[in-house]
């Protein structure tokens, strides 16, 4: 019987990753307000939020009123500029399909340039949201997101990437890189981690659990290298879990 390790997501709760993420859905407006100027609120603005009109602003302003197209349009040139303020409302709208049909993809693209600039809410914003791709079915395109956020420390992130390289699905297979991260996520409390390290333990040679120990506790799990030798039984890639709910910034 094939070993198999399946990806168990549906109640991931942490503290140290926030309140559990709610699916995306049209707020009111006093909400969806909320939403896109938590940003500004939180120290994140940068010289483009100016009053005048036409300014990053005045789109924060027309969202406030209900006038969702016109702060899409207002942000869109911003964003093609390159200024992330601009850039993390649009992924925002885009999430929430308030002015723009909902796109999770397109919102963690934006999410992504964002996050790139030093945008700390667009950072939090971008690891929920592949979580949430990634749960969705959307496994291939968010993974490179799940890789990052897995390589700063998210035991949600940390979790999946290692299931996947478990099973060697999505992921160059990797035992003891694998057993490395899982380890990572148990230590910072999530359960399923735990669980799946019993799971590991049935399966790896006590070489390959000690390996990933070390590499767990001395960092070196975050390098790539290159691929161990096959192992001698196969493992089945894992389904997606029923997505989860994902938190407002």
């Amino acid at each position: 019987m094939r070993p198999a390790l399946t990806f168990s997501l549906a109640a991931i709760v942490l503290a140290t990753a926030g309140a559990a993420p709610a699916a995306p859905e049209t707020p009111t407006p006093a909400a969806a307000s909320a939403v896109i100027t938590g940003a500004a609120a939180s120290g994140q603005a940068q010289s483009s939020r100016k009053t005048e009109k036409g300014s990053v602003k005045a789109g924060v302003e027309a969202w406030q009123h209900g006038a969702y197209g016109e702060a899409i349009a207002t942000w869109q040139p911003w964003a093609d500029k390159g200024d992330a303020d601009a850039q993390f409302d649009l992924a925002q709208a885009y999430r929430l399909g308030q002015g723009v049909p909902t796109d999770l993809k397109k919102a963690e693209e934006l999410y992504a340039r964002a996050a790139a600039q030093g945008h700390g809410e667009a950072q939090k914003m971008q690891r929920n949201n592949a979580i949430t791709l990634f749960q969705s079915g959307e496994r291939a395109f968010a993974m490179p997101y799940i890789v990052k956020a897995a390589s700063i420390g998210d035991p949600r992130a940390q979790y999946i990437y290692g299931t996947a390289m478990f099973n060697g699905d999505l992921a160059p297979k990797d035992w003891p890189r694998a057993y490395a991260f899982m380890t990572r996520a148990s230590n910072a409390g999530l359960p399923q981690a735990t669980e799946s390290l019993g799971k590991m333990d049935g399966y790896l040679s006590a070489e390959d659990r000690q390996e990933g120990i070390a590499l767990a506790a001395s960092g070196d799990y975050l390098k790539s290298r290159a691929a161990p030798p096959p192992r001698p039984t196969a493992v089945a890639a894992a389904a997606p879990a029923k997505p989860v709910a994902e938190p407002e910034p």
